[in-house]
């Protein structure tokens, strides 16, 4: 048995309360050796990584990794919420009561670190010194090297933050053991993964992956999950998978930051990581601040609506990343950046990585190269000389730091002001390019019926949305109904409002299927229009579904759309909208316990649409 007292009086690590739990741990998972980790143990973890074979190298400074290969994505099935109040099953949380479900993942964990070395790695899910740094902080336990090394580019990681806490027990306990992946029956009723968030006690319990999510608890399991009900139950404050983006008008000075969200493949990361296009490029500067998670709070002195992103680093999707579509993130995985890849395919000779998107061909020469599941790509048989070389959840790792356009104040523990709310969802009809909502009610039912066109078709029927309220839907950690009251109740006590819109860059012609809209960089002309009209400065057109610009409001120069193409974008289908507020109604109707604010507001748009 580890002395566990002599390892972490050796790693100065003095917070009795992280003491006590990593004793517990230690006795109940039996490793043979306990290590705990700093940020600045990152160039030794990676050397024994190198030389263990978990990572290779993939050019001076940067990492290549696979997972395993029934192991490359979250499992949204095997997620859990569990906490002893039934009161907090939603429509999407998968609830589970605790009692029943702790004695199960605790079981599969018990004595499987024999053999390993357990890490532990305390960390900090928001810059030191914010308001909210106290459900910023956590303690993960693995028995996984690779996690270390995403967990220190993913979060803030050090003793000091943990030593240091104003309330020494306060912290999120977060076990996670890889388990034996081959043998764990993925997608069979035998399935042996749990990935569990014991909400109302603060603790993670993730059995059965070395992957993302699924691993990396500081990020969703705990940023998202935990933190929502976290922010629920205090009153305090509310954590979305939002992006956060800053916009700076250098002729005027005046600044907006917007937040928002958007359901899987519909354009999230490369939004919040884009550039202003070139013609406008003179007068406007786009910071980033993040990606994928934002936590908004009312500040007490100021009375504004607040934001910041609580992780120090971006898992991005690597497919389709390229010059065009995100010029941004290329730059910021650069050879020195110590940026981690997962799941692309890989040359063993020369090094290199490739994924589908990165350049219009793949490589001629396929010498050296290794795909996802680590195959000889000289190898396929005919019938495999298609298949994709890098997963489609393929992922690089990097800190915010390496962002070229990071904000200065990214890490500013006082957040920024929240000017502007958006959704966004894939959709060939029904959105126009953007509406802006000024009522508080309305906004925040937009977000609720917030969809995307279905992924697969059997996820839907044609014509009818996949729902995914706020973004939220594969992380909300209580009930749907209170969601929607808290953030009524935390957006409703800004003394400013923020302005709501739903954008969409995804409009089609229905006769050949072009795009309507170029995107990418362009889509920065839509939040101008939006930001303007929050400060009045342009008043657009009222339908029944919002405020649409008008076409010498948009901001045109240095861009030549077809004028039937901007006309579309620009205006609103009534009959297909009408036809939406009927699924709408039916997907809300699923929430027990819905504000009737929201009704209300629901019953004013189907109302307009009526009269229009």
């Amino acid at each position: 048995m580890v002395d566990v007292d002599k390892v972490l009086d050796d790693a100065g690590l003095s917070n009795e309360a992280v003491r006590d739990y990593v004793k517990h741990w230690a006795e109940h998972l039996q490793p043979d050796r306990i290590e705990v980790v700093s940020a600045a143990d990152d160039s030794r973890l990676i050397e024994e990584a190198l030389a263990a074979g978990e990572i290779q190298p993939a050019g001076e400074g940067l990492y290549y990794s696979r997972s395993y290969s029934k192991d490359t994505a979250r499992s949204e099935e095997r997620t859990i919420v569990a906490t002893s109040r039934e009161e907090d099953k939603g429509v999407y949380n998968n609830w589970r009561h605790s009692d029943e479900i702790r004695p199960i993942v605790e079981g599969h964990m018990k004595g499987a670190f024999a053999g390993k070395t357990m890490y532990v790695i305390p960390y900090l899910m928001a810059p030191p010194g914010s308001p909210l740094e106290k459900y910023a902080a956590g303690v993960e336990i693995t028995d996984n090297r690779t996690v270390c090394l995403h967990m220190i580019r993913m979060a803030r990681v050090g003793i000091d933050l943990i030593n240091n806490l104003a309330e020494p027990d306060h912290f999120v306990r977060a076990v996670h053991v890889t388990g034996d992946l081959p043998n764990l029956g993925q997608g069979t009723p035998e399935d042996k993964r749990y990935f569990v968030t014991v909400a109302d006690e603060r603790t993670i319990l993730h059995f059965g992956s070395s992957y993302g999510g699924n691993a990396l608890l500081g990020k969703i399991a705990h940023g998202l999950r935990q933190a929502a009900y976290d922010g629920w139950r205090s009153r305090e404050f509310l954590s979305e998978q939002f992006m956060l983006l800053g916009i700076k008008d250098k002729e005027t000075g005046k600044e907006w930051h917007v937040c928002g969200g958007f359901p899987s493949a519909s354009g999230k990361t490369n939004l919040a990581m884009t550039l202003a296009p070139d013609a406008l490029g003179d007068r406007y500067h786009v910071s980033f601040y993040g990606d994928d998670i934002a936590w908004l709070w009312v500040d007490p002195d100021s009375g504004e609506l607040m934001g910041l992103n609580p992780e120090n680093g971006v898992f991005g999707v690597a497919k389709d990343t390229n010059e065009k579509t995100n010029p941004t993130a290329l730059d910021s995985i650069e050879p020195g950046s110590q940026a981690l890849f997962t799941n692309v395919a890989y040359n063993d000779q020369t090094h290199e990585v490739w994924w589908e998107g990165k350049t219009p061909e793949r490589p001629a020469d396929t010498a050296g190269w290794i795909d996802w599941k680590g195959e000889r790509i000289a190898d396929r048989n005919p019938d495999e000389v298609g298949d994709p070389w890098a997963h489609p959840n393929s992922r690089f790792t990097t800190s915010l730091a390496n962002v070229p356009n990071v904000a200065a104040d990214y890490n500013d523990p006082k957040g920024v002001r929240i000017d502007a709310i958006i959704f966004g969802g894939r959709t060939r009809d029904r959105e126009p390019l953007v509406r802006a909502i000024t009522d508080l009610a309305e906004g925040v039912y937009d977000g609720l019926t917030l969809g995307a066109e279905a992924t697969f078709a059997a996820e839907g029927v044609e014509g009818k949305l996949r729902y995914d309220p706020m973004s939220m839907r594969p992380f909300m950690s209580y009930a749907e109904g209170p969601y929607a009251q808290h953030w009524l109740d935390i957006v409703g006590a800004a003394k400013h409002q923020p302005i709501f819109a739903h954008v969409n860059w995804f409009q089609r012609d229905a006769e050949d299927g072009h795009f309507l809209w170029p995107g990418y960089r362009e889509n920065l002309r839509a939040l101008l229009w939006l930001c303007q009209f929050k400060d009045g400065e342009v008043t657009g057109r009222q339908t029944a579904v919002g405020v649409i610009p008008t076409e010498d409001e948009l901001g045109m120069e240095g861009l030549d759309l077809p004028q039937a193409d901007l006309d579309r974008i620009l205006d609103i289908d009534i009959a297909r909208w009408r036809e939406e507020m009927g699924h709408r109604q039916e997907h809300l109707e699923q929430f027990p316990n819905l504000p009737e604010e929201i009704w209300v507001a629901h019953r004013r748009v189907a109302e307009a649409l009526d009269q229009a």
